[in-house]
């Protein structure tokens, strides 16, 4: 609900007053917190380390909800709540047990300070502290989801705003060079782990950022998009991850959402103007993806006179405009801007029958087209001039940008009738530009081409560039993701046995069976992932080489280190069999450099390397984006197992969508028992 949120609990410690604060913590505010899944800590453990201060005015800072108990006069308690409001608008609660007249730390008549009375708070009953718990739970659930201002501070001064939390949320450096080391390797498995691991540390905001940042620039947007509606969910105002959202859901075709999330960023009062002039940008270019699809597919007249008739031509031209107006260093909006207004005044001049049909007289479909074109004069003169200054800049600087370059040829393609002119700007722009600079610029070009406007201009242009290469079409996902998890064969004299050698070959024939069933009921390409450990994981790849399914090797640790721990104990049999799988994959993606948990990952509790290395697996899978998931295991059917052994993947497997297919070792012992 609330996963991945974290609260900072202030309170008194111990019995004071007559009230057990130990069993407030114990049976009220912990269960409510975890019946919404946020982490909750107090100023216990710096006072522990030492460090009191330091640590507990970051966290009143940064924490999502600050609770605070004020049943007593506790100075400490006082301190911290007016630091919280002094720091932060909202999302602070306030407990208190109900008056005891007994109480020698209570205030004249057993009353909330004065400067506090006027705040709204939960008053429970110190005898049975849990008889509010589910009351509690809702007043938290409902301080979350709203964004009204609680802070005294903040609403006596409503142009007072709240500090950015992340500037005051340092990310480990270690956890950075963990995400560079993925993005470098396109490991989107690993970031997507690294994103999940992050929200467990009280700066999961800022590492959520970090590998999502890293996923949106691998173009992994399907895993981006978690990634950022964690961000999103920590904090919904949250500038980037809107602006991020609104691209990603963009490019995964769901303009709708897209268009809630840059609304999100408009509605922030806090963006800067070149934040607004991206979110309008990206705005106007959703608009004008309507308005190509509802002319794609046409020809000739037809295509431009829907193209005319469409109110998205307008409407995205206005949003571009909007945005060049928030920021005229925006020369992308502006330039967009100039290109669509251009295109809407040369079809009307085309089209007059077309474009008279939006107003009641002949005269004032005049009168609108000469509006038009008086906008248009102006606005190319605003863009020249932003183009201009910034060419100006990196000159200035000794600094080059291909995107100024190919905007002012653009901007002399919309505004000169000399062809040439045109078409010799376009091939200074883009001599030696990758194929990414290339495939815009002629994207800008072929637009015109199809609604035959500015033809000579375009033609001249499109002479310079090289003939178009037929991309490729993306790879398509995989129908089904087979990730296989299986025990290790028995040490010598294993009592009871799990997977003695004996039964290997009946192992092999019945993960050989399964594999066959999920082929068979799968209409498309089956990729199999799996580790290279003595007994199952071996067998596996030996199945699927022998049955042509595309298989993948990922190993927890470098191949020598994993090879000693995890495949020689069981002999030279498994030793041979996982040599012949690395001299296949002799360069596997691997999880970590040796058999501890980074630095930064060391202060988390019971995360046991293989537990880590399972989550991996699975991220690795989801990665693929296969339309269908399955987990085959081959398990002795003990729910006994330590964290990331075979019990251990199939619980969270199946908590990510997998499909369950196991084959029981018991079986196996059972059948090869019988044989004998």
């Amino acid at each position: 609900m609330f996963d991945g949120m974290k609260a900072f609990i202030v309170r008194p410690f111990g019995t004071k007053g007559g009230i057990n604060f130990e069993d407030v913590q114990k049976y009220l505010i912990a269960p409510a917190l975890a019946a919404l899944d946020i982490q909750g800590s107090t100023t216990e453990p710096f006072l522990q380390a030492g460090n009191i201060r330091a640590d507990m005015f970051q966290q009143l800072l940064v924490a999502d909800i600050v609770i605070a108990d004020i049943s007593i006069h506790n100075a400490n308690v006082f301190y911290e709540l007016g630091i919280r409001h002094a720091l932060q608008p909202n999302r602070t609660f306030l407990l208190r047990a109900k008056g005891r007249k007994d109480s020698r730390d209570y205030g004249p008549e057993n009353e909330v300070p004065f400067d506090l009375r006027t705040d709204r708070y939960l008053e429970y009953d110190s005898e049975q502290p849990a008889g509010k718990l589910e009351l509690f739970t809702d007043a938290l659930r409902q301080t979350l989801a709203s964004d009204n201002r609680d802070s005294p501070v903040f609403q006596m001064l409503p142009d007072l705003e709240g500090q950015d939390r992340s500037r005051f949320l340092p990310v480990p450096q270690t956890f950075r060079d963990d995400v560079e080391i993925a993005l470098k390797a396109r490991q989107l498995g690993l970031l997507g782990l690294l994103a999940m691991e992050a929200k467990d540390f009280f700066w999961a905001s800022e590492g959520l950022r970090l590998a999502g940042r890293a996923q949106f620039n691998l173009k992994a947007h399907r895993e981006a998009k978690a990634t950022w509606e964690e961000l999103y969910k920590l904090n919904p105002a949250e500038p980037e991850a809107n602006q991020r959202l609104g691209t990603i859901y963009q490019r995964l075709g769901d303009l709708d959402a897209s268009d809630q999330a840059l609304q999100r960023v408009l509605n922030n009062k806090r963006v800067s103007r070149p934040e607004r002039a991206e979110a309008l940008s990206l705005m106007a270019r959703n608009i004008k993806d309507r308005w190509r699809s509802s002319w794609s597919g046409l020809t000739g007249e037809r295509a431009e006179s829907t193209a005319l008739a469409s109110p998205d031509l307008l409407k995205a031209y206005e949003k571009y405009r909007q945005g060049f107006q928030e920021n005229l260093d925006s020369f992308y909006s502006g330039s967009n801007a100039l290109s669509l207004l251009t295109l809407a005044i040369e079809l009307a001049k085309k089209l007059p029958e077309v474009w008279e049909s939006r107003f009641d007289t002949e005269e004032q479909a005049k009168t609108g087209l000469d509006t038009l074109e008086l906008e248009r004069q102006k606005l190319a003169g605003a863009v020249g001039i932003s183009l201009d200054a910034a060419g100006q800049l990196l000159q200035r600087n000794g600094k080059e940008d291909r995107w100024v370059d190919i905007s002012s040829a653009d901007y002399l393609f919309l505004t000169s009738n000399r062809p040439r002119k045109v078409a010799f700007a376009y091939e200074s722009a883009l001599r030696g530009a990758p194929d990414f600079y290339v495939d815009s610029a002629r994207a800008q070009l072929e637009l015109f081409q199809s609604l035959r406007v500015l033809t000579d201009n375009t033609e001249k242009s499109l002479e310079t560039f090289q003939p178009a290469v037929p991309a490729e079409p993306p790879k398509a996902p995989p129908a089904r993701v087979i990730l296989f998890t299986g025990h290790m064969i028995d040490p010598p004299g294993a009592n009871p046995p799990r997977f003695p050698d004996s039964v290997t070959g009946k192992a092999e024939q019945a993960i050989r069976t399964a594999v066959q069933q999920e082929i068979a009921r799968t209409e498309g390409t089956v990729v199999a992932i799996a580790g290279g450990a003595s007994g199952g994981d071996l067998l596996f790849h030996e199945v699927c080489e022998e049955l042509k399914v595309e298989h993948r090797l990922y190993l927890p640790l470098p191949p020598d280190w994993f090879r000693n721990e995890s495949v020689s104990p069981a002999g030279r049999v498994w030793e041979d069999k996982f040599d012949a799988l690395l001299r296949k994959y002799p360069s596997p993606p691997s999880l970590a450099r040796s058999n501890e948990l980074p630095l930064w990952l060391s202060a988390k509790k019971d995360y046991p390397t293989w537990q880590r290395a399972n989550l991996w697996l699975i991220h690795e899978a989801l990665a693929l984006n296969a339309n269908n998931f399955t987990l085959l295991a081959l398990w002795d059917g003990v729910r006994t197992e330590g964290l990331g052994g075979t019990y251990h993947m199939r619980a969270v497997a199946q908590q990510y969508g997998a499909a369950l297919v196991t084959v029981y070792t018991t079986d196996l012992l059972k059948a090869d028992s019988a044989a004998t």
